[in-house]
């Protein structure tokens, strides 16, 4: 119903439609009704912070505008934000919800199912921007479920498993590794919301012993959140033993955090070897690297001056309170390949860091309509991840992204280890601190800088949160910041999935916006109105578009009706033939419409001919009659005998007529088409059937190749391109 709804509004096959959904029943249907109406889902997700509100929609606005999205989809409560949206996005005409697409009218006839291939785009998932603008990663069928299977094999998945998911169905982790995931591997799947989980984290535990699950997933704050926040009355009788694999992903992997829950959450029955640390991005869909089941997590610790130097993850003295640790994230999934490269792309023997590259069935094939970012995205047959590692005992350990190591007196340093240590500070946000180099203009190089958000306003806290901050500075990397910022919630920017967007609050602490800028509604307007301008090109399009339409309707008005009777009156078929050509001539010339033709020599060459088209709109006729060079027979469904002014016209031109309702009129039909072809006519055939809105080939008759079996007459091919642009059916 909801693919039904879809086409009634208009879109076509291969066009984007977004879907701005909370975790709903909805969401699957409307993912699902996307796909059957051949068009690309493009989820993205809904405001969070209400002081971030303006960045948000200037983030979603990239995103619409990059996948040229023609419709969104979203909730009644999200419509004044997704009107914003639609302001700023020029390709978007319609802004509508679940319900209202599966009750329409049009929406109880169900569409023909759109043809797909393996390598039709099945999903546009843009990367979480934590170093960047969104980039689309195209996603084929064929990709999306190479990767499914791989995962379900690395680890061991099938339908004996239950798997409990908060994750937001916008999320590459909860949209491909849960749901998808569950229909191709034919697992349970217990989804609750995201929402539910954030504020009260206990329940993710609850709902794992309910309902008795094997397999569950979250980014590593997730289970940072369940250290934290959930207190031992709460999980009271909570039993974890049926857990087989918690996956840790989608940001870095903290050993810390990693530890401290195995050892928190043991008491409850959850077995240390449950813990599966993964890597991954959605370049590769959103699987790469998983551990073997049942392994305990790895963490290894590496000497800190040899790996800040010299990249070099050499072990460490014994008792070295100063070692860098990092975690295994697995190893390549079946039939994937990881390897780490230096900056030239030479590959790097175990134990050094460098560029992690993978190559892999999933891989992308670039980005979409971003043909820069594509180009910077292959290096032959690997792809960059962007991220930092290293590979040792058959693991990928990463370490960070490319774009945030901050080199400092000769060291590279990764910013997580210090946001982390800063951000368990009393006073502190945790998680909610950033660390970036920032340009001095006055020294001519890079100072290094701590963002950090914070609730305290007295003059002298804030001072000694700033002290402890360069101590814990000095103590991680042996030389105090240069700079420490200490901003109100909102300041450190994130991305849907709770990374930090260094980059962006980079370039927002150098602008001097990180303090707050006014109120939340002050944001809503000033965006509201930044979109009045491209709101109105759109109107004036509208307009324009309007105008030139009853122009159109009124000349083919005045052309048609002395045509017609020309062509009914007139009576040698010659004539009938050169008043039709000289109406569409005269009608394409006033109407602007161009008209190029190629291969007629290949008619000329054989005027005794069988000519068969595609067919997709009521324009196509008239085309072949301007491109032919001599008149032909066009065979018509026999509905249009019946009509008075196409019937009487379509005859005068000598068409014939056939109906298609069944064997024995489509036997007696071609007999008929037979005779004409061996009395020496040439005849226009369309073979396929119905026209539809929706571009594509439709069902495919096959009487003309018959008839040309039976005469010896040769078939040409027409191809008719940009007809139905002009006037598709509807």
């Amino acid at each position: 119903a909801i693919a039904g709804g879809l086409v009634a509004c208009g879109v076509e096959p291969g066009q984007s439609v977004a879907l701005m959904l909370p975790t709903s029943a909805e969401y699957f249907s409307t993912f699902l009704g996307v796909l059957r109406a051949g068009a690309i889902p493009v989820p993205i997700y809904p405001p969070v912070r209400r002081s971030q509100i303006a960045e948000h929609l200037r983030r979603q606005c990239g995103i619409l505008a990059n996948a040229g999205a023609v419709a969104l989809v979203t909730v009644p409560e999200a419509r004044p934000l997704a009107r914003l949206l639609r302001s700023h996005v020029d390709s978007m005409r319609t802004l509508t919800t679940a319900d209202e697409l599966s009750r329409s009218a049009e929406a109880t006839t169900l569409p023909v199912p759109a043809p797909v291939r393996p390598d039709t785009i099945a999903l546009l998932q843009y990367t979480s921007g934590s170093t960047g603008d969104p980039k689309g990663v195209m996603l084929t069928h064929r990709q999306l479920l190479a990767n499914i299977s791989a995962m379900g094999r690395a680890a061991q998945a099938g339908p004996a498993d239950v798997f409990v998911s908060w994750l937001p169905l916008y999320h590459d982790m909860g949209l491909i590794g849960a749901w998808l995931s569950s229909l191709y591997l034919g697992f349970a799947l217990v989804v609750m919301s995201p929402m539910d989980f954030l504020a009260r984290p206990a329940r993710w535990l609850h709902a794992i012993q309910e309902h008795r699950a094997t397999l569950t997933a979250g980014p590593n704050f997730a289970f940072e959140l369940c250290l934290r926040r959930i207190r031992d009355e709460e999980i009271s009788g909570v039993d974890l033993s049926g857990m087989r694999m918690m996956f840790n992903g989608a940001e870095p992997v903290s050993p810390a955090t990693v530890e401290h829950f195995v050892e928190r959450f043991a008491g409850y029955g959850l077995r240390p070897n449950a813990l599966a640390p993964v890597y991954g991005l959605a370049e590769a869909a959103v699987g790469l690297a998983f551990p073997p089941p049942g392994r305990a997590p790895v963490v290894d610790a590496v000497n800190r001056r040899q790996f800040q130097r010299h990249g070099l993850a050499v072990p460490p003295k014994d008792g070295d309170p100063s070692a860098l640790r990092f975690v295994a994230c697995g190893r390549p999934l079946p039939g994937y390949q990881l390897r780490v490269v230096d900056p030239s792309g030479h590959e790097l023997p175990n134990r050094n860091e460098g560029r992690i590259e993978f190559t892999g069935p999933s891989a992308t094939t670039g980005y979409f309509r971003n043909p820069e970012a594509t180009a910077q995205l292959r290096s032959g047959s690997w792809l960059h991840t962007g991220d930092l590692g290293y590979i040792a005992g058959g693991d990928i350990f990463v370490t960070g992204r490319i774009k945030d190591v901050i080199i400092r007196a000769g060291r590279n340093l990764h910013p997580i280890e210090l946001e982390e240590a800063i951000g368990t500070l009393p006073g502190v946000r945790t998680g909610c601190v950033a660390v970036f180099a920032s340009p001095d203009p006055k020294a001519g190089t890079e100072k290094l800088v701590v963002l950090a958000e914070t609730r305290e306003h007295d003059s002298q806290e804030l001072e000694r949160l700033r002290r402890s901050i360069i101590a814990v500075t000095i103590d991680l990397l042996g030389t105090p910041p240069d700079e420490v910022a200490l901003a109100p919630p909102g300041a450190v920017l994130k991305t849907s999935s709770g990374k930090i967007r260094r980059a962006a609050t980079r370039v927002r602490f150098e602008k001097g916006l990180t303090r707050s800028s006014g109120p939340s509604w002050w944001h809503l307007a000033r965006f509201a109105w930044t979109g009045t301008l491209p709101s109105l090109r759109r109107r004036l399009r509208a307009a324009r578009a309007s105008v030139y339409a009853g122009y159109a309707w009124t000349v083919l008005v005045l052309i048609a009706v002395p045509a017609w009777l020309t062509i009914v009156m007139v009576p040698s078929r010659t004539l009938r033939w050169r008043t039709l050509r000289t109406a569409g001539r005269t009608l394409r010339h006033l109407l602007g419409i161009p008209v190029s033709v190629s291969g007629t020599e290949h008619i000329q060459e054989c005027p005794h001919c069988l000519i068969v088209a595609n067919h997709g709109s009521y324009l196509d006729g008239l085309a072949l009659a301007l491109a032919l060079p001599h008149p032909v027979r066009f065979i018509v469904a026999a509905d249009y005998e019946r009509q008075p002014f196409v019937g009487v016209f379509l005859r005068r031109l000598g068409s014939e007529f056939v109906a298609r309702r069944g064997p024995r009129e489509g036997i007696a039909d071609t007999m008929h088409i037979e005779k004409l072809v061996r009395s020496g006519e040439s005849v226009v055939v369309f073979p396929e059937g119905t026209r539809s809105r929706a571009p594509g080939l439709r069902p495919f008759h096959l009487g003309a190749f018959t008839v040309a079996g039976e005469t010896g007459v040769p078939v040409v091919p027409a191809g008719i391109y940009g007809a139905r642009d002009v006037l598709r059916p509807g």
